[in-house]
């Protein structure tokens, strides 16, 4: 068995081929090809933290994730998300890596934003708002700018240090653009964007759903319990919504759960999940006015089979270390 650290990950999987992953794990999820049990959270109401516990088989991908939610380590000066992939071989159950999670989670999420933003966005795209300053933020912007020509971003977070600080380290590292600039308001990095993404752990809506301009694409990836919104209902109300799985969606995305149970919006308007969208059973966007919302809570098809790309690729490459159990 080998381990793979944050730094094996990111040597093994950069974000473009992340991207063409999680599309391959999207497609597989609609066509059948999977076991996927829902995820199982714990709580820790003393950190108002949690941790998940995701299994999942993809085709001959076969592992699973425990990754844990802990938002006051920041006061630690910890990272908010710690977690190890631990991937077996299909066709004897052996373990075959452990691999840090914690880079790895970033990386999917901010992959499955790309491949949505690829399938959704207009392709003249050309200015990014993120909502958040994180970890998962990061890698938002580098997928959307992965899959788009983006030439200036916008980056809001409640704590205006840390995004000047996410604006300072990342402008023009490539695919980024240097025209990176820290909104104020939430207003000021909507109204000018053509792809919005939100990045926080906000139980509330980080910008007025009334602000986003006809065409524009939104990923929302924060929300992820049924009590979460980080998107209003009425971006919701006015969006083509596609989802990562309509089981978890229903079950954890506040972000459509609100809406829903307020009458704003029917399960009808959930318009496709991503893989359909991949392997051609139902359009995407119809129109350039037309605003599309993807709305991801998170499922262990993508870490499976983005660490049986990690891994495959890491043997090519020699990377990691061997471990005896």
């Amino acid at each position: 068995m080998i381990f793979l650290s944050a730094a094996d990950v990111r040597r093994a999987l950069p974000m473009k081929e992340a991207i063409e992953t999680q599309k391959r794990a999207y497609a597989a999820l609609v066509t059948g090809d999977v076991a996927l049990p829902l995820r199982t959270p714990v709580t820790i109401p003393a950190q108002d933290a949690v941790t998940l516990f995701m299994p999942a088989r993809v085709s001959t991908d076969l592992g699973a994730k425990i990754v844990s939610v802990f938002p006051n380590n920041a006061q630690k000066g910890l990272p908010m998300i710690h977690g190890v992939v631990i991937m077996l071989d299909a066709e004897t159950g052996q373990p075959a890596a452990v691999m840090d999670a914690t880079y790895l989670t970033a990386l999917r999420t901010g992959a499955a934003s790309g491949a949505a933003t690829d399938l959704l966005a207009r392709t003249d795209a050309a200015t990014a708002a993120i909502f958040g300053a994180g970890t998962q933020a990061r890698t938002q912007l580098e997928a959307v700018c992965t899959v788009r020509s983006i030439k200036r971003a916008w980056i809001y977070d409640s704590n205006t240090e840390s995004a000047e600080r996410m604006a300072t380290e990342l402008a023009g590292r490539d695919p980024i653009p240097t025209d990176l600039r820290v909104a104020h308001t939430p207003r000021e990095a909507v109204t000018e964007a053509d792809i919005i993404c939100t990045a926080t752990t906000s139980t509330t809506p980080v910008y007025d759903g009334r602000d986003v301009q006809p065409g524009t694409h939104v990923n929302g990836i924060g929300s992820y319990t049924p009590t979460m919104q980080e998107n209003d209902a009425e971006l919701v109300r006015r969006a083509l919504v596609v989802i990562d799985s309509r089981e978890s969606a229903l079950a954890e995305a506040g972000d459509l759960i609100i809406p829903l149970h307020a009458g704003i919006i029917g399960e009808d308007h959930i318009h496709a999940e991503l893989g359909e969208i991949v392997v051609g059973r139902k359009p995407g966007r119809t129109s350039a006015e037309q605003i599309t919302f993807f709305k991801s809570c998170g499922i262990a098809v993508q870490d499976v089979v983005a660490g049986g790309e990690v891994l495959r690729r890491a043997n090519e490459m020699k990377l990691g270390t061997e471990i005896a159990l």
